[in-house]
């Protein structure tokens, strides 16, 4: 008898009073994640090589058409950034994250999006990669922004059968105010945008979220000298109008908008610069009876594409 109860407590299987721990053993973990967030996947492995050559590489210097390339650091600015549509090449994921809900919502979006390479990354490499800043085990990377000709924008208008209405932008440095213009261009059938090539804003992942999407379709345009592309516009026959306080004309009097017109916008504080002023064709104020000083970029430049946009209908 002793023999048989020997062989029976070696058999296999649950024993009494386990405590259901068998059954919560079966229970779910939640989706599967990439193969390149799984530890010791040969993927994953690939992907945190990758992800340390990127740490250690300076870089790129923007030349000819190009910006530099940029980064997004933080669970809610890289979620807003992928829901808001803002290109990207690479999404870094700190290795053992806590995986929160914001993490769960970047990577499935990231997934939904696709083309967006998602790398894991110690967190040594992420802090080397963002200067220390605070990246909360998410850093998304968005490509360089590959700027158009101010040339580009008149004929690629003119092959369209259409009279050419370009916004040029001189010393706004907010990128907002840039997303919020070219967000009017779109809105109002205009042909791009055009911004000095130092000492304005360009296009970053900021504008690129204002724009709200209208920048994947309305080109950007850079200018190495905004008075020169100015006065290449004027060679070839269209009215560059500048918007100044003190403009001699009233908006609503200005014929000229109904034609190839090309609109400068200047900063808030200081408005349009010296020799930009003098190479305008028209100074143009908009009337303001709330008794307002001034307007910012995106707000004033919406006001005259409505304008410009109402007389060609």
């Amino acid at each position: 008898m002793a023999a048989n109860n020997r062989r029976m407590s070696g058999k296999k299987g649950a024993q009494v009073g386990s405590g259901g721990q068998r059954r919560k053993g079966l229970e779910g973990k939640g989706p599967t994640p990439p193969a390149e967030m799984r530890k010791g996947h040969k993927k994953n492995r690939v992907a945190s090589a990758k992800a340390r050559q990127t740490a250690r590489r300076p870089a790129p210097r923007g030349r000819g058409g190009k910006s530099t390339s940029e980064l997004v650091v933080g669970r809610n600015p890289v979620y807003e950034a992928l829901r808001e549509g803002v290109p990207a090449s690479t999404l870094y994921v700190q290795q053992f994250i806590d995986n929160d809900e914001r993490v769960r919502e970047a990577l499935q979006l990231a997934a939904e999006r696709g083309g967006i390479n998602l790398m894991e990354a110690p967190r040594p490499e992420l802090d080397r990669m963002t200067n220390g800043l605070n990246h909360q085990g998410l850093v998304l990377q968005v490509p360089p922004y590959e700027y158009a000709h101010p040339q580009d924008l008149a004929e690629g208008a003119l092959d369209d059968g259409e009279d050419p209405l370009i916004v040029a932008l001189d010393g706004v440095t907010d990128p907002r105010n840039l997303g919020a213009v070219v967000r009017s261009v779109s809105a109002f059938g205009g042909h791009g945008v055009v911004v000095p090539e130092r000492r304005a804003a360009g296009m970053t992942a900021g504008a690129w979220k204002t724009s709200a999407g209208t920048a994947a379709r309305t080109p950007v345009a850079r200018a190495t000298n905004l008075t020169r592309a100015l006065e290449a516009y004027k060679k070839a026959g269209i009215v560059v109008v500048g918007l100044a306080a003190d403009g001699e004309v009233e908006l609503g009097e200005l014929e000229a908008l109904g034609g190839p017109v090309a609109i400068v916008v200047g900063s808030e504080g200081k408005g349009l610069s010296r020799l930009v002023g003098e190479t305008c064709d028209f100074r143009v104020r908009i009337p303001m009876p709330g008794g307002a000083e001034s307007l910012n970029a995106g707000v004033a430049a919406g006001i005259v594409l409505y304008e410009a946009a109402r007389r060609r209908a």
